[in-house]
């Protein structure tokens, strides 16, 4: 497009300088035919402007065409992107919805539980309710130590000659013997002394008050618990939170001390399970090592029997061997006896005469 313009503009450059110089000579035929080819000049001009406008007028058809192409294109693209943009924004969105169900539900959870908390502590500030829970958590051990069988092998609330009832009576093989367990748990002086709110003062007090408690509960077990000729020389005391147990155990080695001397095991529920599983696998032991003995000593007595039977066949298979040995030495006089009537038949008197003797002499030795 530009270069038709510069075309132009040189072609009329070209003509004016004709002019000027036709002028100047002052030809009057050179006028004419410079007028003609004026003319001439300014027809292909004005077909030169015609096609030119005509050429402009397509490539801006061309032009445009391709760019409300270009301009599609691009829409499309936009579209599509804005598409994938929008599915992503919406699945991330119904992502985040959903989370935050769960979280809203999470939350409900928690505050269930929270619930629940404050419903089991408020349930546990009873003593005697907290000694309902204790024995709950004993027998719920027991059962999974030694499963739905208890028969000589455990009891519950067990009551001594001394009138005194015990949560559990362990039936443990030699040399434990018979071993009292019994479920505490001194809660009250024991929260007292770990909450952090509470002065320096009133903690330390409540922990003065929770070494009596525990060692109040060593005393009763000592003195109620172990009866000499009917329990054996110690007993268990079972502390259903695993919390003051671990407690007793890090920072109160006086107070093990002392159940030691009293003879009293203390237990959390993780060690009773523990030692509980190993009277457990004692007692199975044992009562595989009975039945173990009894099949020896029924091994023994079959053994004698089977002794006793090898004796007799012995005996009856020489018997068969000899009767055996006879029966052959009967059939071998058999069958002379046969042949000889076979020949008497016969009447075969030369074999009989040179025979006789012998053969008499045979039979009579056998």
């Amino acid at each position: 497009m530009l270069e038709y313009i510069i075309i132009g503009l040189l072609i009329i450059v070209i003509l004016l300088l004709v002019i000027l110089v036709l002028r100047k000579n002052n030809n009057q035929d050179l006028t004419e035919r410079i007028g003609h080819f004026e003319a001439n000049i300014n027809k292909e001009i004005g077909d030169f402007k015609f096609s030119f406008a005509k050429s402009l007028l397509t490539d801006f058809d061309k032009l445009s065409e391709r760019i409300e192409r270009k301009l599609m294109n691009i829409n499309d693209l936009v579209n599509e992107r804005l598409d994938k943009n929008f599915e992503k924004s919406n699945r991330t969105f119904l992502n985040v919805l959903e989370r935050l169900t769960k979280i809203d539900e999470a939350q409900k959870k928690i505050d269930s539980l929270s619930m629940e908390i404050v419903s089991l502590q408020s349930v546990l500030t009873d003593k005697k309710t907290r000694g309902t829970f204790g024995e709950v958590n004993l027998e719920y051990i027991l059962h999974n130590a030694f499963g739905g069988n208890r028969q000589g092998i455990y009891e519950t609330q067990h009551r001594f000659s001394n009138g005194y009832i015990v949560d559990c009576l362990l039936y443990a093989p030699a040399p434990l013997g018979t071993i009292a367990i019994d479920s505490k748990f001194p809660l009250e002086n024991y929260q007292r002394m770990t909450d952090k709110n509470r002065s320096k003062e009133e903690r330390k007090e409540a922990e003065k008050y929770f070494v009596q408690d525990v060692k109040k509960h060593i005393n009763d077990i000592s003195a109620k618990y172990i009866i000499p000729g009917e329990t054996g020389d110690e007993a268990i005391m079972f502390l259903p939170a695993e919390a003051i147990f671990a407690e007793i155990n890090a920072y109160y080695p006086e107070l093990l001390n002392y159940a030691y001397n009293k003879k009293v095991w203390i237990t959390g529920p993780t060690t009773l399970i523990s030692t509980l599983s190993i009277i457990s696998m004692i007692l199975k032991n044992m009562e595989r090592d009975k039945y173990a003995k009894v099949i020896h000593e029924e091994l023994a007595k079959l053994g004698v029997e089977f002794n006793r039977y090898k004796e007799r066949w012995d005996k009856l298979s020489r018997s068969v061997k000899t009767v055996n040995q006879s029966i052959d030495d009967l059939h071998i006089t058999t069958e002379k006896i046969q042949k000889r009537f076979a020949a008497i038949n016969s009447a075969d008197v030369g074999i009989l005469e040179n025979k006789d003797n012998y053969e008499l002499e045979r039979i009579s030795d056998n």
